[in-house]
């Protein structure tokens, strides 16, 4: 069982290069960097795992995703990094394939790109979503797009929300035929068709366990009927400090269900020392090394 940590770091965490190096010193497979670009001063939307449904402040310190994994690759040399989301539809998609692909060939082929739709309208208008109950397509074209800007010389992509005529975008990434796209969609009943249709990968948030083997079935079934081999799609869940870390009896579960890995949450960087809070979570590494493979 490979464990993965999904770092919500501000300006008071340290510097990002000392978070990873700790990170890789200890055995963490992979480092996940959210995104949130802004936090809109008014909004009337209410986040599901605050009290008071408000959104904390700290999201609107959290560092550009692509920025930081591009720290953190520099300071390491096995860590994996990842955008963990990267909120594609309220990107600029040729901008974004080029920070993703310069990424990926500088660090040596150690991107992964998680991606999902959002789920704050507030912030999505301001960033210039105009049909946010139609974002999940947007962000279908976005990944179908990213797919045609890695992997062609001469790319192009004619859909509803993404459109560009023929470009010539470089570098390449290392990765072939690209980075692994991993979808951070959370409702099981939705995540089946489209992480079949267009991802590599699924990361839901706070799976339960006890779902975590339908869930995953269901995922797989999916991609057999859309004619996918479900053995390319990877698995993964990324858990909060606020729903219980796993025990070992749950790596196991979640390990059983399919998951390659479980991605902790580290929250408590937000307002302390980022290399602190990931010594915090080695004894869930040593807890991941008593799991044989699956």
């Amino acid at each position: 069982m490979e464990l993965g940590l999904s770092l919500f770091s501000t300006e008071l965490s340290g510097p990002v290069g000392d978070i990873a190096r700790e990170a890789e010193t200890l055995g963490f497979e992979s480092l996940w960097f959210p995104e949130h670009m802004l936090i809109p001063v008014h909004y009337e939307s209410r986040y599901k795992r605050t009290p008071d449904g408000k959104v904390p402040e700290s999201f609107g310190h959290l560092p550009d995703p692509f920025i930081a994994a591009a720290m953190a690759a520099q300071a390491t040399e096995r860590l994996r990094v990842a955008t963990g989301i990267c909120i594609l539809p309220q990107r600029e998609v040729i901008a974004t394939a080029k920070a993703a692909a310069t990424l990926d060939r500088h660090s040596g082929g150690r991107l992964i790109m998680g991606v999902g739709a959002g789920w704050f309208p507030e912030e999505a208008a301001i960033l210039g979503v105009t049909a946010f109950q139609r974002r999940w397509q947007a962000l279908r074209e976005g990944v179908e797009a990213l797919r045609v800007l890695w992997t062609h010389e001469d790319a192009e992509y004619s859909g509803e929300f993404v459109r560009f005529p023929p470009v010539r975008v470089f570098p390449k990434p290392l990765q072939k035929p690209h980075p692994p796209i991993h979808l951070g969609v959370h409702d099981p009943r939705h995540a089946p068709r489209r992480v079949a249709r267009y991802a590599d990968g699924w990361c839901p948030g706070d799976l339960p366990v006890d779902e975590a083997a339908d869930a995953v079935a269901s995922v797989r079934r999916a991609a057999v009927e859309g004619g996918r081999d479900p053995d390319g799609i990877e698995f993964s869940v990324v858990l909060t400090p606020s729903g219980g870390f796993p025990s070992l009896d749950d790596m196991v579960r979640y390990r059983a269900a399919g998951m390659r890995r479980i991605i902790l949450r580290v929250m408590e960087a937000t307002t302390g020392s980022g290399v602190e809070a990931v010594r915090r979570l080695h004894p869930f590494i040593e807890q991941a090394r008593r799991i044989g493979p699956r």
